[in-house]
């Protein structure tokens, strides 16, 4: 009997069983199974209908097509080839064209409508009743009550939208892999930290350059290569080349991803119009905390002109500053040259290095010491098991246990990149189990590697990175509901990352810090000499840093809402007129990132007119934390009631409403500006 190893629904599935030509038939059967299950949904009777055989049904039967999907894409996103990336393209279309017509299935949404006006359907509570208004609300908002001919080419754009932002994806992916950078001259390297040195000549020799006794460096666009060489290498000419490099992804044939944006605008704004929304960040927004692309907007546009005047100091002080450092005349920066003048300045003005803290952070005990933490403020116990296989060596298996030793569930961990492997960190769902039921979830990230020396020693931010992927985990791996549907992370987006955002706050107290920031080779904790100059530093360029995330968020939601009532207009003067006051202003004009921006262009929906969430949750996760600084970082009755009433409750409850739950008011934006060091500026 034929196995299918993407239908496997255990928490250990076989990875290395699964191939590129597994994908085709194992889709197509999960395909077949799920259209039969929502067709028995669909054209049951009418008569002997129940929430068992609509709602409940529907929730459990596209599970197996889900999951099995979640599996295939994974895989793209880790482990790419020539092969699966046929396969999954092959039947990225169909799945896409399937998801979208159980909406658009007019006996199906009939049956729902049938069910919502029993007297059973009436008399829900709690789960099931906010299950059925959000079915209710899901139908209606994907097209449910469209004529034919518009619900037909609704499908078409879902699939077309599909296809187009996996092309941007791997649009990016090819063109970061097409490019490398050769040094073999080590007087070339000065400046640039030894442990950065140490990772590219191991790749160099990885890849064929250079040897032991005759080295060679090899750098890639992948961020823990390219990053420390804008930061610090002294060679001008080398900074240059790399940061037009890195911005050149997604510009260049065959890997020019201008064409792809636009047609991705306008189908979604088609979407939009079809579904009878101004734009698609209305579309999208409607049943977010925002409600609308305009008050996103209005969030975004508040919130720097705040900053502002801020912002403009601190471009002008690294301006003077590299001036006065070479005895020139005042002037603009070149792109290239800000991460290099700005950390100089910073090692002027604190006394601090980044590279001082990485021997503090080695990978091992950064996870070691966020188990600590984690177990401590939710009551769990973490466990890993090393007789469970992933799909890559460097993955890593565990499980998350109560206290009385009832599995809540399990996760694998991919920290390092690989050329195969898509750039930055993610946190992603394969299984979801029912309510006491465990679920599993995965981890990924582009995190600083291990030499044949040293462990992997991380930049303080790649910590902020582990803490940041792990609290999506926790909101998976924590949710209690009855529905699969109102589940972990199907939250609002703009709630989405709080539960996140707010794990990167224990990257910062003493009392967090001693319990995994040890010295590799001494075990010896951050000196306080060297902890108080983090602190200090902390806000160094904080208005520079801030408005960089609102520029990218005021440029994702203007292309949907503004950009697109012109169309045909040059996109890249208008992101010049609208980002004017964003962007600081330099020698050579750089290009905006809108080519690589995978966030918003490398999913159908993904952040689209959504990337401002990153920084309203902010606002959310530095009010909320308040909490804990009040009551101790550690103290496990604030972590449990952070579990009970946001981690666990998913969607069941609207995000506004668990968010008074756990601080007893509405949001205020005061505690992110002070912690940002910017309060002086609220008017």
């Amino acid at each position: 009997m034929k196995k299918h190893p993407f239908l496997d629904t255990t928490l250990t599935p076989n990875w290395q069983s699964m191939s590129a030509d597994d994908v085709i038939p194992d889709i197509e059967l999960a395909l077949k199974q799920t259209k039969e299950k929502i067709h028995s949904i669909a054209n049951q009777d009418k008569s002997k209908i129940s929430y068992d055989s609509t709602l409940l049904a529907l929730d459990n039967a596209t599970e197996l097509l889900h999951d099995a999907w979640n599996k295939v894409s994974h895989l793209d996103s880790v482990c790419n080839s020539p092969e699966l990336r046929k396969s999954y393209n092959q039947m990225l279309p169909k799945v896409s064209e399937f998801f979208t017509q159980i909406y658009l299935d007019p006996n199906l949404w009939e049956t729902v409508k049938a069910f919502s006006l029993t007297d059973e359907a009436k008399k829900l509570s709690g789960d099931h009743k906010r299950f059925l208004e959000e079915t209710l609300q899901d139908f209606r908002e994907s097209g449910a009550d469209l004529l034919p001919e518009k619900k037909s080419e609704l499908k078409k754009i879902d699939a077309e939208l599909a296809q187009l932002t996996q092309k941007f994806s791997e649009n990016v992916l090819d063109a970061t892999k097409d490019w490398e950078l050769i040094i073999d001259d080590e007087s070339l390297l000065e400046g640039l930290p030894q442990t950065a040195k140490d990772i590219a000549q191991e790749n160099a020799l990885k890849k064929g350059h250079g040897t032991e006794e005759k080295p060679k460096w090899r750098f890639s666009l992948q961020a823990p290569s390219y990053v420390p060489i804008l930061q610090y290498l002294k060679d001008d000419s080398i900074r240059e080349k790399v940061w037009r490099a890195v911005n050149s992804v997604g510009h260049k044939e065959p890997y020019d991803n201008s064409n792809l944006i636009k047609k991705v605008l306008d189908l979604r704004q088609r979407k939009a119009t079809i579904l009878g929304f101004n734009n698609f960040a209305d579309l999208i927004l409607k049943r977010r905390m925002s409600k609308s692309g305009i008050k996103a907007l209005k969030f975004i546009e508040d919130l720097h002109d705040r900053i502002l005047s801020i912002f403009r100091e601190e471009v002008k002080s690294l301006e003077d500053y590299k001036a006065n450092k070479e005895e020139k005349q005042k002037g603009l920066l070149q792109p290239w040259e800000v991460a290099y003048w700005a950390e100089k300045r910073r090692k002027e003005l604190y006394d601090f290095d980044e590279e001082e803290l990485r021997p503090y952070f080695p990978i091992h005990s950064v996870i070691d010491g966020l188990f600590k933490i984690t177990q401590k403020l939710f009551s769990i116990t973490i466990k890993q098991r090393t007789d469970v296989e992933g799909w890559h060596e460097d993955v890593q298996y565990y499980e998350i246990l109560e206290k009385d030793g009832r599995l809540l569930g399990a996760f694998y961990a991919d920290w390092h990149p690989r050329e195969e492997k898509r750039g930055g960190a993610w946190m992603n769902h394969l299984l979801t189990g029912g309510k006491h039921e465990p679920h599993l979830g995965l981890i990924c990230g582009n995190l600083t590697q291990p030499t044949k020396d040293k462990p992997a020693l991380l930049t303080h931010r790649e910590v902020e990175t582990i803490f940041h992927e792990f609290g999506h985990l926790l909101h998976h791996l924590f949710g209690d509901v009855e529905v699969k549907a109102l589940h972990g992370t199907q939250v609002a987006w703009d709630f989405v990352e709080l539960p996140s955002q707010i794990m990167e706050n224990w990257c910062w107290e003493r009392e967090s810090l001693d319990l995994f920031a040890r010295h590799y080779k001494t075990g010896e904790p951050i000196p306080e000499d060297l902890f108080k100059k983090v602190k200090a530093a902390r806000n160094y360029l904080s208005g520079m840093d801030t408005m960089r995330q609102l520029s990218i968020a005021k440029m994702d939601l203007e292309l949907h809402i503004n950009f697109i009532k012109k169309p045909d207009q040059d996109l890249d003067q208008f992101l010049d007129q609208i980002l004017e006051t964003y962007i600081p202003k330099y020698k050579t004009k750089p290009p905006t990132l809108i080519r690589r921006l995978g966030h918003v262009f490398g999913d159908p929906t993904g952040y689209a007119a959504g990337y401002y969430s990153y920084k309203w949750a902010e606002v959310l996760d530095a009010d909320a934390f308040t909490r804990f600084k009040e009551k101790g970082i550690l103290n496990e009755e604030v972590g449990l009631d952070f579990r009970e009433k946001i981690l666990s409750k998913g969607n069941s409850i609207p995000a506004d409403e668990l968010f008074r739950a756990f601080m007893g008011r509405d949001p205020q934006l005061e505690a992110l500006l002070k912690r940002s060091g910017l309060l002086k500026n609220i008017y």
